[in-house]
């Protein structure tokens, strides 16, 4: 992350982002603690149930996740008695919108990359891919994005399928004619 955020519009501060974690794994943690809780948390006439472990390590994690929400409450309340100038405000800063933005222009289609890889199998999803992250981000031209994309899904298929012979994912239309439809 660049220092230089001036302009950009705002974001997202490291507290908030501390703060939503800890939340996450605090639902995780408690999650993990009730589920063993239900599976048997204690020692049993054998040996410890099959929650014991489990239940003590939900335990840990809601623990720290606790320990952290203080810990950001705490920097909070002594944050706004003191005056902070502009630099140490912008350090606060964990994300700004378009960084934000950026991530999202390649988490969103690695999403859909991966429901495409159910659907239409490994390589011709890869080869759609990469071809469109070459033209949409790259700036390379669709002659080109088209060669590299089919050429690595081609050289994939031949070094697992052939060389390996190691057959990858083929979508449910492999699955289909596996199944006799």
């Amino acid at each position: 992350m660049s220092d230089d955020t001036e302009g950009e519009g705002g974001g997202i501060s490291t507290p908030v982002m501390d703060v939503a974690v800890a939340l996450i794994i605090l639902a995780l943690g408690t999650l993990v603690v009730v589920d063993s809780y239900r599976l048997g948390a204690s020692w049993g006439d054998d040996g410890p149930q099959s929650g014991y472990f489990p239940f003590y390590i939900g335990a840990l994690l809601c623990l720290a996740a606790v320990a952290t929400l203080a810990q950001v409450g705490l920097a909070e309340w002594k944050r706004r008695g003191q005056f902070e100038g502009a630099v140490a405000e912008r350090r606060r800063q964990f994300v700004s919108w378009p960084q934000l933005r950026q991530v999202f222009a390649v988490l969103v289609p690695a999403a859909i990359y991966v429901l495409a890889v159910q659907f239409f199998g490994l390589y011709v999803a890869s080869a759609v891919y990469i071809t469109l992250f070459m033209v949409w981000l790259g700036h390379y031209s669709w002659t080109r994005s088209v060669l590299i994309g089919v050429g690595v899904s081609v050289l994939l298929f031949v070094m697992f399928e052939i060389w390996f012979k190691v057959p990858l994912y083929k979508g449910v239309w492999n699955l289909l004619s596996w199944t006799g439809y």
